[in-house]
């Protein structure tokens, strides 16, 4: 199969991630540039958000999040350009070592062959020749950004093997059955320098940086294993307004919120990735290094 090279409305892309807003904070504007330049893109989200901070206890409680986190979600992908949104429907794992992390219902205790299962069946029905996803560190380590990318890469390998097949007995459609290589697979990374260089910035500005109990050196992914880099700067007006649908998570006294804005839209501006494994394509190409 090959990858599209010049045509991006003949490009389909699947974007998996573990929470609404995760890709805001990934590949937002990427995401907006392929909509606009009429490639089919399908948003995966593997959990409801159902245990992140409420910015403003107005818009949510903590029974009612994961709907609203949905609908945030919706919301943002209207903006960006992104009509078809799916869930998953697991419960919010939370960070390391909480409690959340044991609940039966989190997509951390779901078993591996029903994630992987449910993956290679949309990968099969919409036939995508890129799928992006979260980078192995998670950005930060959270067990959901983990699971998904470890889930989504078996799934982008399953999805080719004919000898794949579902078991499942909701597992009715031909589309199921019949295998699908999907081309490229990219991870969403944020390279370590970068994150370093914008907490001394919020330092600098008498900023509380976030993750502030994590060490900073191992947040982000080694600057070596950036393969791609994707100027988004004509998206980032859409980048910001999609990001900002996200009302339940986005603190207006927080960190991010607190940068210049200047400097804001410098962050912004450029996103990146590793393209990790090319399957039934050139191992030459690399789609999304072309885009501008």
């Amino acid at each position: 199969m090959a990858v599209p090279t010049q045509n991006l409305e003949n490009l389909k892309v699947l974007a998996a991630f573990a929470h609404p807003d995760d890709e805001g904070f990934g590949p937002g504007g990427t995401l907006a540039l392929l909509a606009a330049a009429g490639s089919a893109v399908t948003l995966v989200c593997a959990t409801n958000g159902d245990v992140g901070e409420i910015s403003d206890p107005a818009l949510a409680t903590p029974e009612t999040l994961g709907q609203v986190r949905q609908q945030e979600l919706r919301d943002a992908m209207a903006v960006t350009g992104v009509p078809d949104v799916r869930f998953l429907g697991y419960r919010d794992s939370g960070m390391q070592g909480t409690d959340d992390n044991n609940n039966p219902s989190s997509l951390y205790q779901a078993s591996p062959e029903e994630v992987v299962g449910t993956l290679v069946e949309i990968m099969r029905e919409i036939r995508p020749n890129v799928v992006i996803t979260h980078d192995p560190s998670g950005g930060y380590g959270h067990p959901d950004h983990v699971t998904v990318h470890h889930r989504v890469t078996q799934a982008f390998q399953a999805s080719g093997d004919p000898a794949w097949q579902p078991t499942s007995p909701d597992s009715s459609r031909a589309s199921a059955r019949q295998p699908w290589p999907t081309g490229l697979l990219y991870y969403v990374c944020y390279p370590r320098s970068n994150f370093r260089r914008m907490w001394q910035q919020m330092v600098n500005n008498g900023i509380t940086p976030p993750f502030a109990s994590l060490e900073v050196d191992k947040i982000g992914s080694p600057d070596e294993e950036v393969t791609t880099t994707v100027d988004v700067s004509n998206y980032v007006e859409t980048k910001i307004a999609s990001l900002a649908c996200h009302r339940s998570q986005m603190d207006p006294n927080g960190p991010f919120a607190q940068l210049p804005e200047a400097l804001t839209r410098e962050i912004m501006s450029t996103e990146y990735f590793t393209l990790a494994l090319p399957q039934g394509c050139d191992t030459g190409s690399d789609i999304l290094a072309g885009l501008a």
